[in-house]
């Protein structure tokens, strides 16, 4: 796969398939991120062993890594089992980009619906999700421990959605 530019012109960032070589980083940041809930580097090892079911890509720019998604490709329904973007690279639209990224291999793999599990209380992904078109269809009360945080399940539909490279 070619690295795609991502949508800050400031900070040039390119996309790639995560690597082996990224799994302590990846486990540094979701520790800063997440942690109560951190992948560890056991779990992204077998994470990512689970290609080509499981899709994990991040975003790189010249301080390393500053964002990371993956999707589990389950047929009509395509999971996304996380989207994460560094503190010192928010605010530009990497989130955005990761999400429409996992919603493009979705759909190229035959996923009709994209299906996603958020905490209640983390706003700006809930925000985005919802800008996007996911739709909250169950709610999982005090899934998140610690804090007893509900899970919002959310869901959306690809159909007419722009799934090609151009």
């Amino acid at each position: 796969m070619t690295a795609a530019p991502a949508p800050s012109p400031a900070a040039p960032a390119e996309l790639r398939e995560a690597r082996w070589t990224d799994v302590g980083a990846l486990a540094a940041l979701e520790l800063e991120l997440f942690p109560d809930a951190a992948w560890s580097e056991p779990t992204w090892w077998a994470e990512l062993a689970g290609r080509p079911r499981r899709d994990y890509v991040v975003v790189e720019d010249d301080r390393g890594i500053a964002g990371y998604a993956g999707l589990d490709h389950g047929g009509e329904v395509a999971d996304v089992m996380t989207v994460a973007v560094a503190p010192r690279a928010r605010g530009r639209g990497l989130g955005r980009f990761l999400l429409d990224e996992l919603e493009r291999r979705a759909a190229a793999r035959g996923a009709k619906n994209v299906m996603l599990e958020v905490r209640s209380d983390n706003e700006p992904a809930v925000a985005l999700y919802g800008h996007r078109g996911y739709v909250v269809v169950s709610t999982r009360r005090r899934y998140y421990q610690p804090g007893d945080v509900d899970a919002l399940v959310m869901r959306t539909t690809l159909s007419g959605r722009e799934t090609d490279d151009g």
